[in-house]
C-alpha cells in the first residue's frame, strides 16, 4: 500500500534522471508514492549534479530552503543523492544538521535500508565506490509506471579524465553492462508498451571495449534494433574520440536509429582541446561530422561547449564560433568554465575576467539561437514521423517526438498516444514544432 509521499528534484544529466526513476521504483516497495508537492511529502530527495560549480551551488541553496520543512517537529526525511552526495559525503551531514541521508552514485541499492533507518531517526551517509562487476549486479531495475520511451543504461563511469571533468571521480571508472542483461531489459520494456529506447552512458561509444566477450557499441545497436516492438533507438552521450567509422555507418545501416546525435565538441580550438585533454583535434571532430552528414543528410547535431577555459584567447573563441558555423547544432548546452576540485584544470591559471567570459557566452548563445531558428524554419512544410506520447499544452492537442528529437504538437485525438503518425510541420518555435496530422 502506497501510504507515504516521495518528492524528488533531479539536477544535471540523463544519468541522474534515470537514477531518479530507479529510486521511485525502489521506494514504492516501502510504501512511497511520487508527488510534486514537497510540503505534503514524507520524504524529499535531491538527486544532484556537481559537473559545474553553478549546479553545485544551486543544490546548496535548495537544501537551505528545504530547512523549513523540518520545523515544528515534522518528521520529514531529507536526503541527497547523486554527484554532490558522492563528492561531499559525511561533510554534508556535518554542515546540515537537518539532513538525514547522503547516498552516493554507487549505493542506490542501499537506499531502502537507509530510508527504513531514517524513519527510526537514524542519520547515515553511504558513498563507497564499487569499481568492479559487482556494481552491475547491484544495479536496481525500473518497474511500475509504463511509458513509451525509456532510458536504458548500457555502461557507467568514464575513463577519459578530461582535465575539467569531475565525472570519473564521482561516477567511477567505465564498466559496461552485460549485453544479455541489456537486451533482456529492453524486451521486458517492450512487453510494458515501450516503443523507443535511449541507450545511456557517460561515453556509450566505449561500450564493450574492456569486455572481451561483449559486443562493440555498434554491434549492440544492431542487436537492440533487431528487437521486435522497438521502433526507434537513440543514444547519449558520445565522446568524439571514440566515434568509430563502424558506429558512423550505423546511421545509414540501422533504419531505427534516430537522426539526432549528441556530440560534444567543448571547444573549436586545438590549443584549448589539448589543455582539456579531449584526445581529438578540431579537424578530426569536423571530419566525423562530415562523414555523418554524408551518410545521413538529414541528421541533426546537439552538443556541449565550455566558454572561458583557462588560457582561452579571443582567437581560440573565434575558432569555436567558426566550428559552430560548420556543424550548425540544432541545440547546444553552453556554459562558462568553473574549476572542479581534484581535476587537472583546477591547477591552471584562470586569468580571464568574469566580464569577458560572460560576454563570450552571450555571443555564443546568440549565434546558437540564430542556428536553431534557421534550422527549425527549414522543417516547415516537411512531413515527420512522430511518436505520440501524450496530450499537448493546448486543448485538443497531442504531442510527441520526431525522429530529430524535436517536440511536435498537433491537433489530434488521445487515441493516437502510443502510435507513430506522420505530421506535416506548419510552424517552428524555439523549442518545438507545430504541425497537422
Amino acid at each position: 500500500m502506497l501510504d507515504k509521499l516521495l518528492y524528488i528534484e533531479t539536477f544535471g544529466c540523463q544519468m541522474n534522471v534515470n537514477d531518479s526513476e530507479r529510486i521511485v521504483t525502489m521506494l514504492a516497495d516501502l510504501g512511497y508514492a511520487a508527488t510534486n508537492d514537497p510540503a505534503s511529502s514524507d520524504m524529499i530527495l535531491l538527486n544532484t549534479c556537481s559537473v559545474r560549480g553553478g549546479a553545485e551551488e544551486k543544490v546548496y541553496r535548495r537544501l537551505a530552503n528545504l530547512r523549513i520543512y523540518k520545523r515544528d517537529g515534522k518528521k520529514q526525511i531529507i536526503a541527497v543523492g547523486g554527484c554532490v552526495a558522492q563528492q561531499e559525503g559525511e561533510e554534508l551531514l556535518r554542515k546540515l544538521p537537518y539532513l538525514d541521508l547522503v547516498i552516493g552514485t554507487h549505493n542506490l541499492h542501499l537506499l531502502p535500508e537507509m530510508v527504513r533507518g531514517a524513519e527510526r531517526g537514524e542519520r547515515r551517509s553511504e558513498t563507497t565506490f564499487i569499481d568492479n562487476d559487482q556494481r552491475l549486479d547491484l544495479f536496481p531495475s525500473i518497474k511500475g509506471e509504463s511509458r513509451l520511451s525509456r532510458f536504458v543504461t548500457v555502461m557507467q563511469g568514464c575513463d577519459n579524465f578530461c582535465s575539467y571533468c569531475i565525472v570519473p571521480f564521482v561516477r567511477g571508472r567505465e564498466i559496461s553492462r552485460r549485453s544479455a542483461d541489456i537486451l533482456s531489459e529492453i524486451r521486458q520494456l517492450v512487453d510494458e508498451g515501450v516503443r523507443e529506447v535511449i541507450l545511456l552512458g557517460q561515453n556509450v561509444n566505449s561500450y564493450g571495449l574492456k569486455s572481451e566477450h561483449e559486443p562493440s557499441f555498434p554491434e549492440l545497436l544492431h542487436q537492440v534494433a533487431a528487437i521486435d516492438g522497438i521502433n526507434r533507438v537513440r543514444f547519449t552521450t558520445s565522446h568524439p574520440k571514440d566515434m568509430s567509422d563502424e558506429l558512423i555507418a550505423c546511421f545509414a545501416d540501422v533504419p531505427k536509429l534516430s537522426g539526432q546525435i549528441h556530440l560534444p565538441a567543448q571547444s573549436g580550438s586545438d590549443a584549448v582541446l589539448k589543455l582539456m585533454g579531449r584526445g581529438y583535434t578540431r579537424d578530426s571532430y569536423l571530419a566525423k561530422v562530415r562523414k555523418l552528414k554524408a551518410l545521413r543528410p538529414d541528421i541533426v547535431f546537439t552538443g556541449d561547449i565550455i566558454v572561458g577555459f583557462p588560457g582561452e584567447t579571443e582567437a581560440d573563441f573565434e575558432q569555436t564560433l567558426s566550428l559552430m558555423e560548420e556543424v550548425r547544432y540544432i541545440d547546444l548546452f553552453s556554459f562558462v568554465y568553473s574549476p572542479r576540485p581534484g581535476t587537472k584544470a583546477a591547477e591552471l591559471v584562470d586569468d580571464l575576467s568574469r566580464t569577458v567570459k560572460m560576454a563570450r557566452l552571450d555571443r555564443l548563445m546568440e549565434l546558437q539561437r540564430r542556428h536553431t531558428r534557421e534550422i527549425s524554419q527549414t522543417y516547415i512544410g516537411s512531413v515527420m514521423s512522430v511518436l505520440v506520447e501524450g496530450e499537448g499544452k493546448l486543448p485538443g492537442q497531442v504531442s510527441g517526438k520526431a525522429d530529430i528529437g524535436r517536440i511536435v504538437n498537433f491537433t489530434g485525438d488521445t487515441s493516437l498516444i502510443g502510435s507513430f503518425v506522420d505530421v506535416k510541420i506548419a510552424k517552428a518555435y524555439p523549442n518545438s514544432l507545430l504541425g497537422e496530422l
